[in-house]
């Protein structure tokens, strides 16, 4: 396949690099050593870091299946379609009856095909990109954008093969009895429990609680065997694990925490749910060297939204104050720094998962690509998980599709002039009690939407303030006023992509 004229790829097809995307659950930016964290060692999403680069001002959803829509269309999730998911639990309560597989299956399809957004015919998808491009697509973990799926709406993603949840309620637990691959259901051994062995919020359940076979390393042990099997030809792989959501369930504590004094229970499980991501990105580097691949695979890291605490309380870190005014965020009992949480896993920032702070929404992103990308480098580019399309498009020698929000950050990663930049991301939150959702400007500005009908807004500037300790929107009622505007507009705007 030859490659579009003006492509920066001009080597022949066979040398095409192998993109790998791992996409975390609910990781907060401050959990990883590159960007703060002290207490868990994540030596190998570092080393990405340290041979790639880094970016400080990139953003994600404030919820799962919202991050994953706008990661999957390229588009920013204040637009129409963003906030439309279906309901997730109906494979639990078909199993809870102990419904018969194709009994259960056609039921499955029938809910998705009816509750489900149609999928417009000229829709193109994230994975799409890669396979029109000749590249093999594979998933595997939480399939789809959320919540309830089916076979053909997961192949019409873009995906060649898959393996993982059509349910993202099943993800709340960390051992199904079944799985998917490729439309048919696989047995895990030894595990019974319809809920998938979903532990409780204490996270007090002894270790290993829930039965037998792990989801993750049924994952990673399918990762690496895919890898191996197509060496051979340009792949996309998408890992969307469910490591370190909760509630907190793992197999075994790691070394590192398992007699560490100072930390309940649920605390350390949740630090070996962080340790095991990491070696598994370790082990997922390790096969590529394996193959011949490392010097010709990218490898992209990020998380679907900010932190979210599963080991502890929260400290009303989302509610407003009793007069319904926003929280002040200088009083420590707002903070998660100052609030309970023994990590930091926010790093810091105001807010956690929900909340339209960047303690909710802004994550880390790591990229890797040896000879391409200068190691050690970092990056403040304005930049969202929508800009993935059109970068990965860059990459393997595509136009992104017209109408997209997506911008490449491409130049960026080859150390060359970036022309074309955002002038803001919005970052939408349907039903937040603390902040709705988000505006962060070029020039580094964030608006917040607390509350549309009382004309409540939060206005910081994070160049200088990325904590948002100082709301600043009484000094600057002119730009809240601008901003305000542009939000506004975007939210439930129409898709350009496919009119």
């Amino acid at each position: 396949m030859a490659l579009p004229c003006g492509s920066i790829l001009n080597a022949a097809p066979a040398k095409r690099p192998n993109v790998i995307l791992i996409y975390a659950d609910d990781l907060g930016i401050g959990l990883l050593g590159c960007y703060g964290q002290k207490m868990i060692t994540t030596p190998n999403i570092d080393r990405l870091a340290e041979q790639g680069m880094k970016f400080n001002n990139y953003y994600g959803g404030v919820l799962c299946a919202p991050a994953r829509w706008t990661l999957s269309t390229g588009m920013h999730d204040g637009r129409m379609g963003g906030w439309k998911q279906n309901a997730p639990g109906l494979l639990i309560r078909l199993d809870k009856k102990n419904t018969p597989e194709k009994e259960a299956n056609k039921a499955l399809d029938e809910y998705v095909k009816k509750s489900s957004v149609p999928i417009p015919n000229n829709e193109v998808f994230l994975a799409q990109i890669a396979q029109k491009a000749g590249y093999k697509t594979a998933q595997f973990g939480k399939l789809d954008v959320g919540f309830l799926t089916n076979h053909e709406r997961v192949k019409r993603f873009g995906w060649d093969f898959y393996e993982g949840y059509y349910s993202h309620s099943r993800c709340h637990g960390f051992y199904p009895p079944y799985l998917w691959r490729n439309g048919e259901r696989f047995q895990l051994k030894g595990n019974t429990r319809a809920d998938c062995g979903k532990m409780s919020e204490k996270g007090d359940e002894p270790v290993g609680a829930g039965g037998e076979t792990y989801s993750q390393n049924v994952f990673i042990d399918g990762i690496l065997k895919f890898i191996r099997e197509h060496k051979d030809e340009p792949f996309f792989l998408y890992h969307s694990t469910q490591l370190p959501h909760g509630p907190v369930a793992i197999p075994e504590l790691h070394p590192d925490f398992a007699n560490k004094d100072g930390l309940s229970l649920a605390e350390k499980k949740y630090a070996s749910m962080v340790k095991m991501l990491d070696d598994h990105v370790g082990l997922i580097m390790k096969e590529l060297k394996e193959q011949g691949l490392d010097e010709n695979t990218i490898v992209a890291f990020t998380s679907d939204n900010g932190h979210e605490m599963y080991y502890g309380p929260k400290k009303n870190v989302h509610k407003k104050l009793a007069n319904g005014e926003p929280a002040n965020l200088t009083d420590k009992k707002w903070r998660t720094s100052n609030g309970g949480d023994v990590f930091d896993g926010a790093g810091g920032r105001a807010g956690l998962k929900r909340a339209a702070y960047q303690g909710g929404m802004q994550c880390p992103m790591i990229v890797r690509w040896p000879g391409k990308i200068a190691p050690g480098t970092e990056t403040d580019i304005l930049s969202a998980h929508y800009d993935f399309m059109a970068t990965l498009a860059g990459v393997v020698g595509t136009k992104t599709p017209a109408g997209k929000d997506s911008i490449s950050y491409l130049p960026t990663l080859l150390g060359k002039p970036q022309n074309e930049r955002h002038d803001y991301v919005i970052v939408n939150n349907g039903f937040s009690t603390m902040g709705r959702t988000a505006l962060i400007s070029k020039d580094g500005w964030k608006l917040i939407e607390v509350d549309r009908k009382k004309n409540a807004y939060q206005l910081y500037n994070l160049k200088q303030d990325n904590e948002e300790r100082h709301d600043l929107a009484s000094k600057h009622p002119e730009r809240v006023s601008s901003l305000k505007k542009i939000l506004l507009r975007e939210l439930n705007s129409a898709r350009p992509d496919i009119q």
